[in-house]
């Protein structure tokens, strides 16, 4: 099992740190430590500190997703979705929400705003290639099989 550790921001000690909401939750909930509510507008964006600073181990990503909960009963999702929090950033966890919605959304101190997902990533090489192999697909792509 892959740890994450994970520093509390002065002032956000009375914020959760993340977990999972059930017990086969794929990820961990991350909270607002917004100092006040905040309202997001129609068409409006917003990045909500998360209170945290958190060490992910080498080999893996954070994907900073939405919550479907959010995206089905308010039209508020991640922008940037998945974000990515590196292993070696060190700095304050943010998540920049947007409100595809058509009402203001609050978000208040200690609302669950998004979940983060432990993820493995390959280290990758580039390489110059003079051609490309051919596929069945070919440069096909953009809705090229129909609807």
């Amino acid at each position: 099992m892959a740890k994450v550790l994970v520093k509390t921001l002065p002032g956000c000690g009375d914020i959760p740190l993340p977990e999972p909401a059930t017990r086969h939750s794929a990820g961990v909930d991350l909270r607002a430590a917004v100092e006040k509510p905040v309202v997001i507008l129609p068409g409006g964006t917003l990045m909500i500190p998360a209170g945290i600073k958190v060490a992910i181990p080498v080999g893996f990503e954070w994907q900073i997703r939405p919550r479907s909960g959010l995206a089905l009963k308010h039209g508020v999702t991640v922008l940037n979705s998945p974000g990515t929090v590196d292993s070696d950033y060190r700095g304050p966890v943010g998540v920049i929400l947007i409100n595809h919605g058509v009402e203001p959304f609050t978000v208040k101190r200690g609302d669950r705003i998004a979940q983060a997902v432990l993820a493995s990533v390959e280290p990758v090489e580039m390489e110059i290639a003079a051609e490309l192999s051919d596929t069945a697909r070919g440069e096909g792509g953009f809705g090229h099989t129909g609807i």
